[in-house]
């Protein structure tokens, strides 16, 4: 069966919806370092904590979409959250927060089970564009979550934004119980077997090879800087509160408007092109962010920059991967994305170490360092289409 729109927009919001537990904290950092009595940078190793357990239940769980029936699946992460975010909402302290904060990364992956699924049902002609709205939905979520999150920090404090994560996830649940298709995969051999054929594909697949590098270098310049930027606009000589900090991301969630036009450019022409404009749009972030420590306005069309480049880079690639091997989505999916987020999670990291050293402006060096590192390979590969 094909996907109607209505199913590809459920698709999208429940994609949104569960993306956002990873992305709620970056705004509460000030928040939690406060009530921990701990360094905000300390603090704010919740954030790549959480990118860390994405990457790690991506590349344990997400597989398994290829053996199981993916409904089920999906259901049973979906609960999973639920409990890992009632248990940062309860932790008593800084430890507990840092375990939750992992659980919550490992068990909201369910975006990555959607997107396959959504790959497998739509047509070949459509894929991209069913693709570029479901990540439209995704990109919404991560950059939306952020203004959410800041401003119920200020009203209810950081612990009541887990607990309204946990209360959506319930919800997410029952909508996927009513509305998503069951799909029921091919895959016959043992979870070891599966696990292993992981490295097979690494090895036989060179686009998937050269697809997840580069997207694992872009997401770490996307998380070092929606981690770092918190520190900036935090301090002086801005002073922003959680809540204002959280508005940022309303700049970036308007240029997730464009990830359905980067679907349906990858799929009337070589998608590879647009993969090269996106990581042009990422060094160009940087370039400005460099001149803008004391700028709102520079700030600002940084953002711009840095999410359309990151869209046009991923949506891309993801466009790229799925078309490969029908059969191993999920498995492809695995390699692609659980190396995206440890990215993420190793930029985070390298934001907050940049920043303990040379504040913003070595911050915005590190990024142009990991651009034109992302830009070597994307070169170095150019025979691949």
């Amino acid at each position: 069966m094909n996907l109607s729109r209505t199913d590809v927009g459920f698709m999208a919001i429940c994609t949104g919806l569960i993306v956002a537990n990873l992305y709620y904290c970056q705004p509460l950092i000030v928040l939690i370092a406060k009530e921990f009595s701990i360094a905000e940078n300390i603090a704010g190793r919740v954030t790549y904590l959480t990118q860390a357990g994405y990457a790690v239940g991506m590349f344990f769980m997400v597989p398994l979409g290829d053996k199981l029936e993916r409904k089920k699946q999906i259901l049973v992460t979906t609960f999973a959250a639920v409990l890992a975010l009632f248990m940062a909402a309860t932790a008593k302290s800084f430890v507990m927060l840092q375990i939750a904060s992992f659980l919550i990364g490992a068990s909201s992956i369910v975006p990555q089970l959607i997107l396959p699924l959504s790959a497998t049902m739509a047509s070949p002609e459509q894929r991209g564009k069913v693709i570029g709205t479901i990540m439209s939905g995704l990109l919404l979520g991560i950059l939306l979550s952020r203004t959410i999150s800041g401003f119920i920090g200020e009203w209810l404090g950081w612990r009541g934004m887990f607990w309204i994560a946990a209360g959506l996830c319930l919800l997410i649940a029952l909508i996927i119980q009513r509305k998503f298709p069951i799909n029921k995969p091919d895959f016959k051999g043992t979870y070891g077997q599966l696990l292993l054929s992981l490295f097979t594909l690494i090895r036989e697949q060179p686009m998937l090879r050269e697809a997840t590098l580069i997207n694992a270098l872009s997401f770490a310049q996307f998380g070092a800087f929606w981690t770092t930027m918190v520190l900036l606009l935090s301090g002086e000589p801005f002073n922003f509160n959680s809540a204002t900090i959280g508005l940022f991301g309303i700049v970036g969630a308007s240029g997730a408007l464009a990830a359905p036009l980067v679907g349906k450019m990858g799929d009337k022409g070589n998608p590879r092109k647009v993969i090269g404009y996106g990581l042009l749009f990422l060094l160009l972030s940087f370039v400005i962010f460099y001149f803008s420590s004391e700028s709102v306005v520079g700030i600002l069309i940084g953002i711009v920059f840095i999410d359309v480049g990151l869209q046009s880079v991923h949506i891309s690639n993801q466009t790229r991967v799925y078309a490969l091997l029908p059969e191993a989505r999920n498995r492809m999916n695995t390699v692609y994305m659980s190396f995206s987020f440890l990215g993420t999670a190793l930029g985070s990291a390298f934001g907050l170490w940049l920043w303990a050293i040379g504040k913003w402006e070595f911050f915005s060096i590190g990024g142009v360092v990991l651009s034109i590192a992302s830009i070597v390979v994307y070169l170095a590969t150019y025979k691949q289409k």
